[in-house]
């Protein structure tokens, strides 16, 4: 994990078993696969959604994630609205790890977040992962709790 936990973070695991879900994507959004030309306005809703400065500026966020041994561009998933724009994306990590899942905030509510993360688990289940993790923040995103909760995500301890 690239930050240590804060004192309100929990790990959370969906145990990737034969009873996966597939996506339902919502009436004018499409799910696609990264490209280079998508880095800056992935960072730039990833910022928005999360504006808490830890990412920093793109020249330095970008080599630091296309850089890390972690990042696979086929692990990122970004849903694009009727107009082309970004409303969405789950960037995870090599190891079954969720790093950010984001929505903007004009397309929430529409089962976006939802349907990332089921696309996720079905990636990872592929590629023969037993689970998928994430870190969450039980006070600053309780929406985002009650999702992964819903999807049947459950705590476990940071070290696995």
């Amino acid at each position: 994990m690239p930050r240590p936990p804060a004192p309100d973070d929990i790990r959370l695991r969906k145990t990737l078993d034969d009873d996966l879900l597939p996506p339902h994507w919502p009436e004018g959004f499409v799910m696609r696969g990264f490209e280079p030309a998508d880095a800056r306005p992935l960072h730039a809703l990833l910022t928005e959604v999360f504006d808490d400065g830890t990412d920093g500026p793109f020249d330095e966020w970008w080599p630091r994630i296309s850089g890390d041994a972690e990042f696979d561009p086929a692990l990122c998933f970004l849903v694009i609205d009727a107009r082309g724009l970004l409303a969405g994306a789950a960037l995870c990590w090599a190891t079954a790890f969720v790093k950010d899942l984001a929505v903007h905030r004009q397309a929430r509510g529409r089962g976006i977040g939802e349907a990332l993360m089921r696309h996720a688990f079905i990636a990872f289940r592929e590629r023969g992962a037993a689970h998928v993790d994430l870190k969450a923040n039980t006070v600053e995103n309780a929406a985002a709790l009650r999702l992964y909760e819903r999807l049947g995500m459950v705590p476990v301890d940071w070290e696995g």
